[in-house]
């Protein structure tokens, strides 16, 4: 393919994607297909001569779209949102385009730069503390990880450096290997399993704190484990706070979490996936108050910021830690202008070495929507959640799980958890809108996330309407067939 003919191939390609996005609700949000569909639809092995980008073209509707469960359909009310826009999908076009590895400064300045000085528009449009800022000469700054496992593995393996170094100083008498088999991590037990698997590599014992009956960690809770653990002779070195958790989204209490890692020389991660985008609007940012104690902090604008996936923004008080624990330079990597400001060597603040030029999406997404149309972004997706609850509230039959703070809303049929997960089946079966499910102590609850861009009052009025008439449906065979038992 030349320039000419990619020129053609690219607008075709445009218009496409265009069409897709504009008639999604069309299509089936999840797809008909078994586990194994493709492979006998495709040959066994790559063709030996080029193929027309006619037939490859064709492939698309053929082979790809009836595999793909639609993220962006506005009867998408799964998991929570996986962000996308024009603006987005355009900055990525040119991130492909460009094709840089911009792993350090010299590989690709402006890539370096660009994520240097967005990551400091994020920050102060949360308004993180000065201290989590680049800045000109700032100690602290920003970086785009891939997902918000990466960037708790992150701060969980500088935090191990960090504290081994530090009771190594202490008490010298003492091996790394020895340190390492006493050093704790800690998270809630609503925490995601990114955090688990994050001291799985690791290599450290890991103990989820009891949430309180808001499914939130309080200070007292984690006083008490840790009390425990340094009377057995263990050394806590990391607590996960999450902020909008997977299950629920809720908040767990970083005033209180932040003096107690503070004082026992704990690392503070804030796990805010979700949620953090949120915090652009000034009514939510007091859910953030207490961030001043946190070594580091994390939200993926790949979620609810209308940045296409891969981009979750992590920023840390001092990079020092970070670079401390992954800093090698074999002398390929080298360069005469590397003296000038650590925050511009991103390869010591990642796992890989290579990274696109992610901030593009964060650059044209920013301008072209400006912090007030994000907010509306937001605000309308908060709306919707709590139009949701209130249709909810409204049916005797259905209770609220979870107290509704953004856009989720945790909600199940009165009864058991076999009714529940009855109940979700016959959501899914139909496959005219998508949920998936949680655990919150013993019970069995739906989750219903607001996902799309697009999503209007409409689609949520009618996803209810379809579960209403689902578990009346449900609930007439459900009371016959145990009457008869």
């Amino acid at each position: 393919m030349d320039a000419a003919e990619f020129r053609k191939r690219g607008k075709e390609m445009v218009d496409y994607v265009a069409d897709y996005l504009e008639k999604i609700e069309k299509r089936q949000v999840f797809p008909d297909v078994e586990p194994g569909y493709l492979r006998p639809l495709i040959s066994e092995c790559a063709p030996q001569d080029p193929e027309r980008f006619e037939d490859v073209f064709k492939d698309i509707e053929k082979i790809i779209m009836p595999g793909v469960t639609h993220w962006h359909s506005p009867y998408f009310f799964a998991y929570f949102p996986a962000a996308s826009s024009f603006p987005a999908l355009l900055a990525d076009m040119l991130c492909g385009g460009i094709g840089c590895v911009g792993f350090s400064w010299a590989a690709s300045p402006a890539c370096t730069e660009l994520e240097t000085v967005m990551l400091d528009w994020l920050g102060k449009m949360v308004n993180l503390p000065e201290e989590f800022l680049a800045g000109k000469d700032g100690q602290g700054g920003g970086v785009i990880q891939g997902s918000a496992s990466e960037a708790t593995l992150i701060a969980l393996l500088a935090a191990r450096t960090k504290t081994i170094r530090r009771v190594q100083s202490e008490k010298p008498e003492l091996t790394e290997a020895e340190i390492m088999g006493r050093l704790v991590a800690y998270a809630s037990d609503q925490a995601h399993s990114s955090v688990e698997r994050a001291a799985l590599i690791g290599a450290v014992k890991m103990k989820n704190v009891p949430s309180d009956d808001r499914f939130t960690v309080c200070g007292s809770a984690l006083k008490k484990v840790l009390d425990e653990d340094k009377a057995a002779g263990l050394i806590p070195f990391f607590f996960c706070a999450t902020l909008g958790t997977t299950p629920c989204c809720s908040f767990d209490k970083l005033l209180e979490l932040g003096p107690i890692c503070n004082k026992e020389n704990i690392w503070m991660h804030i796990d805010a996936a979700y949620a953090g985008s949120a915090f652009i609007c000034p009514e939510f940012r007091h859910l953030l108050n207490g961030v001043e104690f946190a070594d580091s902090f994390n939200f993926n604008p790949h979620k609810w910021l209308l940045v296409n996936f891969d981009c979750s923004a992590m920023w840390v008080k001092k990079r020092s830690d970070l670079i401390g624990a992954f800093k090698l330079e074999p002398l390929y990597l080298q360069h005469h202008h590397q003296e000038s400001g650590s925050s511009l060597w991103l390869q010591h603040w990642q796992i890989p070495l290579g990274r696109r030029f992610r901030s593009l999406k964060l650059w044209f997404v920013l301008r072209l929507y400006g912090v007030t149309g994000l907010q509306e972004h937001i605000r309308k997706h908060v709306r919707l959640s709590h139009q949701f609850e209130h249709l909810v509230l409204q049916d005797e039959r259905f209770e609220i799980c979870a107290e509704v703070v953004l856009g989720l809303v945790c909600f199940r049929l009165k009864g058991s958890n076999e009714l529940n997960e009855a109940l979700l089946k016959c959501i899914n079966d139909a496959k005219k809108i998508h949920l998936v499910p949680c655990h919150l102590r013993e019970k069995f609850v739906l989750r219903f996330a607001i996902c799309s861009r697009t999503v209007e009052s409409t689609h949520v009025k009618f996803a209810w309407q379809h579960i209403s008439q689902l578990a009346t449906d449900l609930l007439k065979t459900w009371e016959k067939n145990h009457h008869q038992q």
